[in-house]
């Protein structure tokens, strides 16, 4: 089921949270343009979206799970990249995120959809989040969407 045909079958859409790493931020900024515009797409207004920055990936999780605990909210999205320096750092930051964001899923059994790059450059980070092109942002926000309407069926 599709957002407006959840409209037209007389049920309230809910919303959608997106989550977003403020580290990295210019990439994140483009991931988090290319999911709304994807939104948009799919019949999302932004006042349909709910979005909330936090200071990088690894905060993602916690924030993620109190916005799924509402009922009010249909899926969240969580945007953010990790980047390599001299340490072992970013793996640590990158897979604590992704398990976080896996365990909030599983716990709310609401889709909660894993965007965070976790690249060795910046380079190959910025291919990832282009203004046009390849943009993974709107790739998360085709797959909340799908999500949504595959869990509303089940």
């Amino acid at each position: 089921m599709t957002a407006a045909t959840a409209k037209k079958a007389g049920q309230a859409k809910k919303k959608i949270a997106i989550v977003v790493g403020r580290f990295n931020e210019p990439i994140c900024a483009r991931l988090l343009e290319g999911c709304l515009d994807q939104l948009t797409k799919h019949g999302y207004r932004r006042s349909d979206v709910v979005i909330t920055w936090v200071p990088g990936a690894f905060e993602i999780p916690l924030t993620a799970l109190k916005h799924a605990q509402k009922k009010t909210i249909a899926a969240v999205i969580c945007l953010g990249a990790v980047i390599q320096g001299e340490t072992d750092h970013y793996r640590l930051v990158a897979d604590g995120a992704a398990r976080g964001i896996m365990e909030v899923g599983l716990l709310t059994q609401k889709p909660v959809i894993f965007e965070v790059l976790a690249t060795p450059t910046v380079e190959l980070a910025n291919q990832r989040a282009k203004t046009r092109g390849s943009n993974k942002g709107r790739d998360a926000a085709d797959a909340a969407v799908e999500m949504i309407n595959i869990i509303q069926e089940i």
